[in-house]
């Protein structure tokens, strides 16, 4: 799902979403005499919630295709009158939410029993971030036997998930280059999903209740409970039960794509938006139909439900250039944290809410 930033020049077998998807795609100017010189955008046509908002608060008005939902929160909440069940919060999260939210997508959302990307390969990687902060290698040991089955030692995947494990730097340098290693900076420069609570199985496209899990935090539950209210079937709450973290860094992408695998469609996903800025296309029931492309930024907070949860949607871009990027307000409160500061210029976390049955 996600994609490199090659660039393709046929747009004969395009349907309308992936055209869009090429327009608004990080490419780079090849003729450029400055290394990697990104290629203008005409962004002119992005919808802008941001500057909705203002202007809304500033005397009232709105573009004729966005309207205000009724709901029950204490910030205005917008809707697209052509596409029914998708709401757009603005700002829905303070700073300080914003930050709480990005330390734990990197030093606990990743931590096991919560799956990410890497077990694959690695099998489950405790610590990660702690071992970017002192600068840590992941070391194979080739002494430990293969063809562990998935139950041995806690690990799931193939059978040399329970041979690698964290070492200092100096230590593997004097074990010299017969063993394989990387190094936590690069496996978190890596790191593009984990999963809270119910586990969701990227193979099958399904949830897996077999698989160990946590419950999502109380915290997080208490809060996608309140945002998704305004998305909500009169009288219900919604339940919390799975969450799927997505992480972006520059020339990342995630293509057109239905969230199809939960239940009941009437309950809303709710889609939290950390760190820079992005556009997000929002499609119809077909690849065919031209999306509408919207910018994204930390602590907007999006939610689809109904109808809009059949729309194909995704996200062609982020901006990690200091101009586009809008992540200085994080950046300040983030000064006395380096690793944090250092990953947050450049990337982009998604949180993604579910109830499942």
């Amino acid at each position: 799902m996600y994609g490199s930033n090659k660039a393709v020049t046929d747009d004969t077998d395009r349907t309308e979403f992936r055209k869009t998807e090429k327009k608004y795609k990080l490419y780079y100017d090849q003729n450029s005499k400055r290394k990697k010189q990104p290629k203008q955008v005409d962004l002119s046509e992005v919808l802008d919630f941001k500057s909705f908002l203002d202007s809304y608060h500033q005397n009232g008005e709105l573009p004729p295709e966005i309207v205000v939902v009724d709901c029950r929160l204490d910030r205005p909440v917008f809707g697209l009158e052509s596409r029914p069940g998708f709401y757009f919060i603005p700002g829905a999260l303070s700073v300080d939410e914003q930050c709480r939210w990005i330390r734990d997508s990197l030093m606990s959302f990743p931590q096991p029993p919560n799956r990410t990307n890497h077990n694959a390969i690695y099998g489950p990687i405790s610590d990660l971030f702690a071992a970017v902060k002192e600068r840590k290698v992941l070391v194979e040991d080739e002494n430990m036997p293969v063809g562990l089955d998935s139950g041995s030692n806690g690990c799931v995947g193939n059978e040399d998930t329970c041979r690698w494990s964290f070492c200092e730097e100096d230590s593997v340098l004097s074990i010299g280059r017969s063993c394989k290693s990387v190094s936590a900076s690069v496996l978190l420069r890596k790191l593009r999903w984990s999963t809270l609570g119910l586990q969701f199985d990227w193979s099958k496209r399904n949830y897996n209740v077999s698989l160990p899990h946590n419950k999502i935090p109380d915290e997080l539950c208490q809060l996608a409970k309140k945002l998704a209210a305004p998305a909500m079937p009169m009288g219900e709450e919604f339940q919390p039960e799975a969450a799927i973290v997505n992480y972006f860094a520059s020339g990342d992408t995630l293509g057109g794509h239905l969230d199809d695998m939960e239940a009941d469609w009437s309950k809303p996903i709710v889609s939290m938006s950390l760190g820079c800025k992005a556009i997000f296309l929002l499609g119809g029931k077909s690849r065919e139909d031209p999306p509408l492309a919207m910018f994204l930024r930390s602590g907007d907070v999006v939610l689809m439900a109904g109808e809009a949860r059949e729309c194909f949607h995704g996200v062609p871009r982020i901006f990690t250039d200091k101009e586009n990027a809008e992540t200085t307000t994080l950046e300040l409160h983030f000064c006395d944290e380096n690793d944090i500061l250092e990953y947050i210029r450049t990337s982009r976390i998604n949180v993604n809410i579910r109830q499942v049955f």
